[in-house]
């Protein structure tokens, strides 16, 4: 694989994955509108999901990036 297709791989794959942190943000927030302000809980859980998943986009960033790396060069 060229070092273009590697770099286009990733940035395909970084519109993904910020694709999906941006529809998980929008969609948590439009549901946190219709929870009652006193459910602390039900906040907190959405507050873990949307931090689930941008730190699971970082690791997945960084292991695609890996990768990308190791078929480029290898």
């Amino acid at each position: 694989m060229s070092a273009s297709a590697g770099l286009a791989l990733v940035l395909g794959a970084f519109v993904a994955l910020l694709t999906g942190v941006m529809r998980l943000a929008f969609r948590e927030r439009r549901l946190g509108r219709t929870l009652r302000i006193d459910d602390v809980a039900a906040h907190q859980a959405s507050d873990a999901r949307l931090l689930a998943m941008i730190f699971g986009s970082i690791i997945g960033g960084m292991l695609l990036t890996l990768l990308t790396a190791w078929l480029v060069f290898f």
